[in-house]
Order: C-alpha cells, then sequence, then structure tokens
C-alpha cells in the first residue's frame, strides 16, 4: 500500500477511536457507494453523520479540512443520499470533518468539526 493510503488509513482509525470516546457510535468505516466512500458514518445525539476524515503530515501547506472541495462534498451527498435511502433513515444528518496532522510522524492535533458543510 503506498505510504499516502496508510497515512489516511491510519487518519481514519485514529479518527474512529476519537469519536468512539466522545460517545459517537461508529455505524460503518469505509463505506462505498459507486465511486464515492464515505470514511465514517456514526450515530450521536440522534443524528445519522457522515464524516470526512483528511490527514496530513503537516499543515505547511494547508489545514486538512481546507482540502475538502465542492467535488468532494458533492461525492459524500451522493453516497449519503444511498445510505440514507438503503436504512431508511428518518431523522436528522450532519456533515462533518475530522482533520488530522501528524509533525514528526507524532499526532500533533485534531479538530473535529461538527457540521462542516451543507450540501446543496
Amino acid at each position: 500500500m503506498a505510504e499516502h493510503n496508510e497515512l489516511g488509513r491510519h487518519g481514519e482509525l485514529l479518527a474512529k477511536t476519537y469519536l468512539e470516546q466522545l460517545g459517537y457510535q461508529i455505524l460503518e468505516l469505509n463505506w462505498v457507494y459507486g465511486k464515492a466512500e464515505i470514511d465514517l458514518i456514526a450515530f450521536y445525539d440522534n443524528k445519522l453523520i457522515f464524516v470526512e476524515v483528511k490527514t496530513r503530515r503537516s499543515a505547511e501547506h494547508g489545514e486538512p479540512e481546507e482540502f475538502v472541495d465542492w467535488r468532494k462534498e458533492k461525492q459524500l451527498e451522493f453516497a449519503s443520499s444511498a445510505y440514507i435511502e438503503r436504512k431508511n433513515h428518518q431523522g436528522e444528518i450532519r456533515f462533518d470533518i475530522v482533520a488530522i496532522v501528524f509533525e514528526n510522524k507524532e499526532l500533533y492535533k485534531i479538530n473535529h468539526i461538527e457540521d462542516a458543510f451543507w450540501p446543496s
């Protein structure tokens, strides 16, 4: 596996653990629909939460959350709609970002952005 893919998977597992420690119930890890993938799907506070995890080796070129662009938001909207339909979810939903930064191969910070965006 490529080194950047390993970093991404490591970040997803860190985000999963972080959210579980906050009381989130993780329903899915790397849920795929078509060509779209949702890193984490969780349930918390009676809401279905779709989480994009962005992991970077440093913030030298910008914070990880800055790399969630409109294309990624559209992919998440597409996949989340399918998930909601398959599970017949009738309640509230939310889109979060968990941004993880490492420095010198050590965890530097985790930034959890609740309600980070709302698809059009």
